[in-house]
């Protein structure tokens, strides 16, 4: 048995022994997972819509001479 042949072996072990405990300890994708229960959302609370602010006039100053 050369160097090759034992370290493929070995690789397939350890890949055998990782995919059981990924597996024992978090299944794949959502089998396994409870479902999460539907979040019932309220709407919000309506305000009313911004005043609009009065219309000014021009703006008079004095001017010193």
């Amino acid at each position: 048995m050369n160097s090759q042949s034992f370290a493929g072996l070995l690789g397939a072990i350890v890949a055998s022994i990782v995919m059981v405990v990924a597996v024992a300890y978090g299944p794949i994708g959502q089998y396994g997972k409870p479902t999460k229960p539907a979040s019932i959302q309220q709407p919000a609370p309506v305000q009313p819509a911004p005043v609009a602010p009065a219309p000014r006039g021009p703006v008079i100053r004095e001017v010193p001479n």
